[in-house]
């Protein structure tokens, strides 16, 4: 997905000199959190898209050896397969694979409408489904694609799915965000303005972090916790080996950060979570005003009814 030797040069620049340093800056160590004490997952279901492959494929493996029943989701059904049939012979949890495409909308909801209809319940939804590009594209519903993909389709998927995770009560909402976050500029959310493309990546980040913020107030009292976090940095996933830059940690680490989401009864909702531990989010994460506009555009976009 990346190409040109200038391109990496850019990208290391903007991944790796400026998320670390904001990582650093933004890291609170007053409440690490530990997966020593877990919740039992046994007989629970757990959606967790982008599954097939990397951090989310590692995720689905680790709750099913917990006893989970897992909805495996990804666009590639031969290696949807694959997860279900590893899941199997393992003997504990077990699996189902769905196939849909984020980059539109329409098949974000008939995914919703199927785990609806085939499961009477949804304990942990891990919105960790998520792109990474060079260069501006569009998706199938004429949205700049990393936003459409990476926020926009969890954005609807969770609200499609919001009814069951409240009747499953208690249950988690658990937004795989990054770092990497830069302000929505709310003039030109879709990058149309010339050189704006590389803030796509981070833009659709910090839109995770601001809805989870939002949706956490609005579940308060009803037993949906919601969370959200930079799992690792650059871990050594297929996408972050595309791009030709070097790992700086492992699918095992954003792992554990991830289950520690999942599974610890001693995380709080509407938490920025860095790794283990508590951090501290873009400042317009935390603009109540910000988050509202952020909120209407979302639902104006994924109405039936929208127009790119």
């Amino acid at each position: 997905m990346i190409a040109g030797v200038t391109s990496r040069i850019r990208l290391a620049a903007f991944l790796l000199v400026i998320p670390a340093a904001l990582i650093a800056a933004r890291l609170v160590t007053s409440e690490p959190q530990t997966i020593e004490k877990a919740m039992a997952m046994s007989g629970k279901v757990v959606l967790v898209t982008g599954s097939t492959d990397g951090l989310g494929r590692e995720v689905a493996r680790r709750v099913a050896a917990q006893g989970a029943r897992v909805i495996v989701h990804g666009r590639n059904k031969e290696r949807g397969a694959a997860v279900v049939d590893e899941i199997a012979r393992e003997g504990k949890g077990t699996a189902r694979f769905y196939a849909a495409d984020f980059g539109s909308l329409d098949q974000v909801r008939t995914f919703a409408d199927a785990v609806r209809r085939d499961f009477p319940r949804l304990d942990v939804l891990v919105n960790n489904a998520g792109i990474w590009l060079r260069e501006r594209r569009l998706s199938a519903d004429g949205h700049e694609m990393q936003f459409a993909v990476n926020y926009l389709a969890g954005f609807l998927l969770t609200r499609s799915l919001l009814p069951l995770l409240e009747q499953s009560a208690p249950s988690r909402i658990v937004n795989v965000a990054s770092g990497s976050q830069s302000a929505i500029d709310f003039t030109d959310v879709m990058l149309e303005r010339p050189g704006r493309a590389e803030q796509g990546y981070a833009q659709s980040k910090l839109a995770q972090v601001m809805f989870t913020f939002d949706l956490a107030a609005e579940m308060q009292n009803k037993g949906v916790t919601v969370l959200t976090l930079h799992p690792a940095t650059m871990m050594n996933t297929t996408m972050v080996r595309e791009s030709g830059l070097p790992s700086q940690s492992t699918v095992d680490e954003g792992a554990n950060a991830v289950m520690n989401l999942i599974t610890s009864p001693d995380v709080t909702s509407g938490r920025f979570y860095n790794g283990l531990n508590v951090g501290r989010a873009n400042r317009q994460a935390y603009d109540a005003d910000a988050r509202a506009r952020l909120r209407e555009l979302s639902l104006q976009l994924t109405s039936r009814h929208a127009r790119p």
